[in-house]
């Protein structure tokens, strides 16, 4: 698997990652990602060069999507915490192709990498708050349960992070372009 920066025109993709796994997570049972995600917000994060596509080759569509960034959500997050050395994982989604693969591992692994290369000491997220199954994944993945925002404005509050660290992810990276700008 390659792993590449996402484009503007990746856009349509990305927001089928987000569609697709919002129908498969309510044959589970939950609502999470049922309300669309403003399309801009995902752009901005394109454009800032944050959002990466994992694929076979590059001319195939995409297996997998994650987002990497020090965009810390202070409904979830304490200043204080937002204010430390942290890179934080958004809008993890992988197509149901590939599910069961360990892509999903990969690439929390590629980020700890990419999170410590750049010198930052915490991985961070935050899930949806009643994804009890999602949660036990990231537990499962070596994240540690910092809090749960239980205000019901906030639907993703379950807050996790673990020490950024040297994997081997393997992914190849030598396609990954820097950000515009």
């Amino acid at each position: 698997m390659i792993l590449v920066r996402a484009e503007e025109a990746d856009l349509p993709r990305l927001l089928k990652f987000r569609t697709d796994a919002s129908a498969w997570l309510s044959e589970l049972g939950t609502d999470q990602w049922a309300k669309p995600f403003p399309a801009s917000h995902i752009l901005a994060s394109v454009r800032r060069g944050e959002v990466y596509l994992a694929k076979e080759h590059l001319e195939k569509d995409a297996a997998a999507t994650i987002t990497l960034d020090r965009d810390a959500d202070l409904s979830v997050w304490t200043p204080t915490e937002a204010a430390e050395n942290a890179m934080y994982v958004h809008k993890l989604a992988v197509d149901r192709a590939y599910a069961g693969t360990g892509l999903g591992t990969q690439l929390l692994d590629w980020a700890g990498d990419e999170a410590a290369r750049r010198g930052f000491r915490w991985l961070r997220l935050d899930a949806w708050t009643t994804n009890s199954r999602l949660q036990a994944y990231y537990m499962a993945h070596g994240f540690t349960h910092v809090r749960t925002n239980t205000d019901a404005q906030v639907v993703s509050g379950w807050a996790a992070q673990r020490p950024s660290r040297h994997a081997e992810h393997g992914f190849d990276v030598r396609h990954l372009e820097q950000p515009n700008g």
